[in-house]
């Protein structure tokens, strides 16, 4: 059997390891920069303390910006790849997770 793919990402100065096919593993690096970006906007404002309330923030950024952008595309925005969605929500809940780890320890 295959060995998944890993992929080590930095958000926050700290290393993630994700699980990716290889030919998603560009888009996954650029996601992970792009949501490094948005949280040390975030933690920069200084109005929202905590790595777990920041992720979340950023996520409900990034989800909005997502629908801002798919309700201006004309209708001709791609339909998510089947359990898409899912697979991203299981990689924030595994990030959320990592991050309490992290905090507790």
């Amino acid at each position: 059997m295959n060995q998944p793919n890993t992929v080590t990402v930095k958000i926050l100065d700290k290393d993630y390891q994700v699980a990716c096919p290889e030919e998603q593993e560009s888009d996954l690096v650029v996601s992970a920069k792009y949501l490094d970006k948005q949280m040390r906007s975030i933690r920069e404002t200084g109005k929202v303390i905590g790595l777990e309330r920041i992720a979340v923030m950023a996520a409900l950024n990034i989800s909005y910006e997502l629908l801002q952008a798919s309700e201006h595309s004309d209708g001709a925005a791609p339909a998510p790849e089947p359990g898409a969605v899912e697979s991203l929500n299981r990689k924030l809940d595994d990030a959320l997770y990592q991050l309490r780890q992290l905090e507790i320890g």
